[in-house]
């Protein structure tokens, strides 16, 4: 390929929800491409969420059925893959960092390849920047089309000096793509893709696309072949997994159907991530409650405690129905537990409003969260709200809320201690090679003493120490 291509993002365009079925096609490979990086390396610095990771396996896929391998390092490598996330400020800041910094092997290196793919590319304005500033990028795509890779590097390898094709509307569901897995137990497989929710501060419902759900089919049939390749677990990917099947036209299907036939499947553990409480229905807390290898940890975002906030961030449901929910959960599944998201400083948030996350804390008894100080995303309805509130008085209610996270995180952990559970072995400790740690049901990450050859396997570990962020364990010679 040798001719221009060029496609910026437009944000009115993103923002539009056809009513049209979602087109599903098979991957192929082009026969140009086969060799296309025979003897070339690369490497992929993966920004943001699970999603964001996964679609790095899927990149790496790509790249190496056409022949690239890993490089040790970016000062070997021939191509260079930043693949961004655009959630908050910091995220984009970093990327724009790391772009500046390998300038460097640019100027060294006039045949590297720089990309940069993901959630910020969707933006308007970062791509404007990407070409204003950083001339020593070559390829720019985005969310949609990370399955044309090997035609962007074609065309760039072909003397094309700059490849920049963000799509502002989603294309088809593309199956079969290759992955390359980065662990060989634990393994992500998205269900569906975008979101319809349009939560005033998220940029997300922009960068992803219109929610788009996989035929179930396709996906019982990629968790079959990862277990008989001996998988251990699937988290099971979307933006809003609860709204699973709400755009299939052909049959009546949903999230809860699927993990009641996903329940019945030999692989030991099933999770998912993440859900939208305004779609967490009882049918899903029923299936949920058979247990198996459903695990008994759920992540239920809800931001804020406060009603008034709440709606100004276009949640769709209030702090009582929330906590209305989280009982009907912990009802039906004894023990669960459960984490959250959670933003201060949204814009017109008073000590009022914070205050009702804080009791919503409490009530909950959530065992972690992620946490964050509102961030603007331009061409958000958020970012354009009036903020009066100090950095320095946002900063000190998200040292607050910590506070009580925290006391949540260790409070969870405590409970099990002196049980004796099964953990899902990850790897060894960075510092102690005979030190493991893994995963228990219940999400808690359990350090202790171990041979190698655990990992990758469930192991029975008696807790004998909690900490606020993980337990100290035995392997256990009996249950």
């Amino acid at each position: 390929m040798t001719e221009k291509i060029f496609s910026k993002p437009i944000l009115k365009s993103a923002a539009r929800r056809s009513r049209q079925s979602v087109h599903v096609t098979d991957f192929s490979l082009s026969p140009h491409y086969q060799e296309l990086g025979k003897g070339k390396k690369y490497t992929i610095q993966t920004y943001g969420c699970q999603g964001n990771e996964a679609d790095s396996e899927k990149i790496s896929g790509l790249l190496e059925l056409i022949g690239f391998t890993k490089a040790p390092s970016e000062a070997e490598a021939d191509l260079l893959v930043f693949n961004t996330c655009a959630i908050r400020a910091n995220a984009e800041n970093k990327v724009f960092g790391e772009l500046g910094r390998v300038k460097q092997y640019k100027e060294q290196r006039p045949d590297l390849i720089i990309a940069v793919g993901g959630c910020m590319p969707q933006e308007e304005v970062v791509v404007e920047k990407i070409l204003k500033t950083y001339h020593q990028v070559d390829i720019v795509f985005g969310t949609h089309n990370l399955h044309r890779l090997p035609d962007y590097l074609a065309s760039v390898m072909s003397g094309v000096p700059q490849v920049v094709d963000v799509w502002s509307e989603e294309g088809s569901i593309v199956e079969h793509l290759p992955t390359v897995r980065a662990n060989g137990a634990k393994a992500w497989v998205n269900i569906m893709f975008g979101c319809d929710e349009f939560c005033t501060y998220c940029i997300v419902p922009y960068a992803r696309g219109k929610e788009r759900s996989r035929r179930p089919e396709d996906i019982i049939a990629e968790v079959i072949e990862l277990a008989s390749r001996g998988y251990r677990e699937v988290t099971l990917l979307g933006q809003n997994v609860n709204s699973y099947g709400l755009d299939f036209v052909d049959r009546d299907y949903r999230f809860a159907d699927l993990l009641a036939e996903l329940r019945l499947l030999p692989i030991p553990r099933i999770r998912f991530t993440t859900s939208h409480p305004k779609d967490f229905s009882q049918f899903l807390i029923d299936v949920l409650s058979q247990g198996g290898n459903l695990m008994p940890s759920i992540h239920l975002p809800v931001q804020s405690g406060s009603d008034r906030i709440l709606k100004a961030m276009n949640r769709k449901y209030t702090k009582d129905q929330y906590l209305d929910l989280v009982q009907r959960i912990r009802t039906a599944i004894p023990g669960v537990s459960l984490t959250t998201d959670l933003i201060v400083g949204f814009p017109g948030e008073t000590e009022a409003d914070f205050q009702e996350t804080l009791e919503l804390v409490e009530r909950a008894e959530f065992e972690g969260a992620y946490t964050f100080v509102f961030s603007p995303r331009a061409g958000t309805p958020a970012a354009s709200l009036p903020d009066a509130t100090p950095k320095a008085e946002k900063m000190e209610r998200l040292y607050r809320l910590n506070d009580r996270i925290n006391a949540g995180f260790s409070r969870g952990n405590a409970r099990f201690l002196g049980q004796t559970v099964d953990v899902l072995v990850d790897g060894a400790s960075k510092t102690k090679s005979d030190i493991l740690s893994g995963y228990t049901p219940h999400n808690k990450l359990v350090n202790f003493p171990g041979s190698p050859e655990l990992i990758g396997t469930i192991v029975p570990v008696h807790l004998v120490r909690a900490k606020t962020w993980s337990l100290d364990g035995e392997v256990a010679l009996e249950r």
